[in-house]
């Protein structure tokens, strides 16, 4: 058992001979268990060294070597959900030495990409997708006539998920010849664990079982009444020894487990007879995420994932400490602890993004009216939907990239009715390593069009505050939108007052050019402004629009500028043109925005100068428009 991370390069004599899956299946089976061991160093040292998702692969070490060894990847069809589990993965499939760009700029993504390598057989980053994804792929293989296996590995959190049992039921449906893997590793459900599982989940999964289930059920075929007997009996027995199989039994599922999976002797085993097996298979393991590391075992969620280790360095005097701003995450929390104190209304809902959201503290202080729904956003934002029905004051806490999975409920159940729901919105605008799974680029776009929602993008972390109150007063759906990290360090007030709804803020006084910015943009275009000595204005909100200030920059200034931390296409610049057209003024207009593309993964900083979203890229857009509409500025 690890207790730290290892500084140096650690020595992996057998890992380095498999630098892909067809050398992995070359050693003997007593070979494995040393290969996990060097694996799991490896991964420790690696993630040390660039951070990134940590515990649950520690958590599958075993369960990856074993998926490797007996299907033939990347023929056979491996399919991870998530993908925060997939560094093993990708160190066994030829990208051990490129682990170190991990995250980085033009290096490897943080989850599976079907760009990055042929074992990628499905690019993820969202949950509960890769039993519709497997079984798309077990159909479409039986279609062209070929043989190739296929497995789907999703954990007990991601299951959670109604579009992975909508998959499941499909999958006994058209009688799917796949695996489906369930990784419990107690996020989310558990099962029965002990010798009297672990011995009858080895018989249900042996071959000669297999052959006579499956044999029986043709010879009892004419024999009705002793088949459902015979079913029965087996029914009784699974669930006896483990409750959880009933359930994947009554789908249609043949259900195996639970068993160790860290346990390489049984997991080779187990699954080398339900990769030939006819018809779904489910098998289910229990694993302990952060396997091997022992802080990470003791604190799974803490270590879900980590920045990377800074080198130790002998210093002669002591570093200052540098004040931490809080995060907009924390900034939410801290409003939702005092607004359920104010309001006995107050309900806080997340589909599992308790920590990421800023909700631990809210949790803890208000047990009775904390609400984490799992990995269904879906059902999250229904669910405040029948609260607000009630009388109460939900609000919920979502990501961006997570708030487009709940789409028609945010329009059919909350908007149509008009329902008092309030949006924290995470993660919106770009988010360095994780990359364009994760990236907040459309929530201005999808979320405009709907009628009577109010949107609001926040300046900084005082404005947040306020933002957040102000949607909470509102009477209907309501949504701020912050991004990850942190704000410009802004002093924030306690007291909560609401904003005067759909009117911006002038930040600075120029001439000729006019910058509307919205959200995180308006300090980067404050600071364009001075070489430029143009307008600049907070815009605030993004619907309702201060239509009569957009007037007024209109009249008095050459060109209005439009920038935005979200996709141009359908974004808070293009309400700003709507407008204009139906307004029916004249004037030239510059967009900056996320260009139409995914934004691949690097830092922030590099994303923003990628897209001409920091400062030097703003005021050079605007220099480049001014020029060929020959309008002076500051900057001539």
């Amino acid at each position: 058992m690890l207790t730290e991370i290892p500084r140096q390069r650690p020595d992996t004599p057998l890992l380095d001979q498999v630098p892909t899956p067809d050398k992995l299946r070359q050693l003997p089976p007593q070979a494995l268990p040393e290969l996990a061991c060097e694996l799991r160093e490896y991964l420790l040292w690696c993630t040390g060294q660039t951070g990134g998702h940590f515990g649950a692969g520690l958590g599958v070490v075993e369960l990856t070597i074993a998926l490797h060894y007996v299907y033939n990847t990347p023929d056979d069809r491996l399919v991870w959900d998530v993908g925060h589990q997939a560094y093993p993965h990708k160190i066994l499939t030829g990208r051990k030495e490129q682990m170190l760009t991990m995250r980085q700029k033009e290096g490897l993504a943080a989850f599976p990409n079907r760009d990055e390598s042929v074992y990628d057989t499905f690019g993820v980053g969202h949950s509960s997708t890769s039993i519709s994804a497997a079984l798309g792929m077990a159909i479409g293989s039986r279609m062209s006539g070929s043989q190739r296996k296929v497995c789907a590995v999703i954990g007990d959190g991601a299951i959670t998920a109604g579009m992975a049992f909508e998959a499941l039921n499909d999958a006994a449906h058209q009688g799917a010849n796949m695996l489906v893997i369930l990784n419990d590793n107690g996020m989310s459900i558990s099962g029965n664990v002990g010798g009297l599982s672990n011995y009858f989940a080895r018989i249900w999964a042996s071959k000669s079982y297999i052959a006579l289930r499956e044999g029986g059920k043709r010879v009892l075929s004419a024999m009705p009444a002793t088949l459902n007997f015979a079913r029965r009996t087996e029914e009784s027995l699974k669930h006896l020894v483990n409750s959880p199989g009933a359930l994947f039994e009554s789908i249609g599922f043949n259900y195996v487990g639970p068993i160790d999976g860290h346990d390489l002797e049984a997991l080779v085993e187990t699954i080398s007879n339900l990769r030939d097996a006819p018809g779904p298979q489910l098998l289910h393991i229990y694993t302990t995420k952060g396997k091997g590391f022992a802080p990470a075992e003791a604190d799974p969620i803490g270590y879900h994932a980590i920045t990377k280790i800074a080198p130790a360095v002998e210093r002669e005097t002591p570093i200052t400490p540098v004040v931490k701003m809080p995060k907009y995450a924390d900034v939410f929390g801290d409003w939702l602890c005092d607004m359920a104190a104010a309001d006995p209304r107050c309900v806080g809902i997340t589909p599992a993004m308790c920590e990421g959201s800023g909700m631990v503290k809210f949790a803890q202080q208000f047990p009775g009216r904390y609400h984490d729904v799992a990995i269904a956003e879906q059902h999250a934002l229904t669910f405040a939907a029948g609260m607000a029905c009630e009388g109460q004051k939900p609000v919920v806490a979502i990501y961006s990239t997570f708030l487009q999975r709940g789409y028609d409920q945010l329009v059919h159940d909350i908007a149509l009715q008009n329902l008092d729901v309030t949006f924290g919105i995470d993660r919106a605008g770009l988010v360095g390593e994780d990359g364009p799974t994760h990236a907040g680029a459309y929530d201005y776009a999808f979320m405009r069009t709907i009628p009577n929602i109010v949107i609001m993008a926040p300046s900084d972390e005082n404005e947040c505050r306020q933002m957040l109150y102000t949607a909470f007063e509102f009477k209907g759906p309501a949504a701020v939108r912050y991004p990850r990290g942190t704000g410009t360090g802004a002093a924030i007030e306690k007291a909560m007052t609401a904003l005067p709804l759909g009117k911006g803020v002038l930040r600075r006084q120029g001439s000729k050019v006019a910058i509307l910015a919205f959200g995180t943009m308006v300090a980067p275009s404050i600071e364009a402004a001075e070489s430029l000595n143009a307008s600049v204005v907070d815009m605030r909100f993004v619907k309702p629009l201060d239509e009569a200030l957009i007037r007024e920059l209109a009249a008095s200034h050459d060109l209005l500028v439009t920038v935005e931390e979200h996709a141009v296409m359908g974004g808070a610049g293009s309400a700003v043109n709507e407008f204009l057209a139906r307004a029916g003024i004249v004037i030239a207009v510059l967009n900056l925005g996320i260009p139409d593309a995914f934004i691949e993964h690097a830092t922030h900083t590099d994303m923003l100068a990628t897209c001409g979203l920091d400062a030097n890229g703003i005021a050079a857009a605007v220099q480049s428009r001014c020029t060929l509409l020959s309008i002076s500025s500051g900057a001539d």
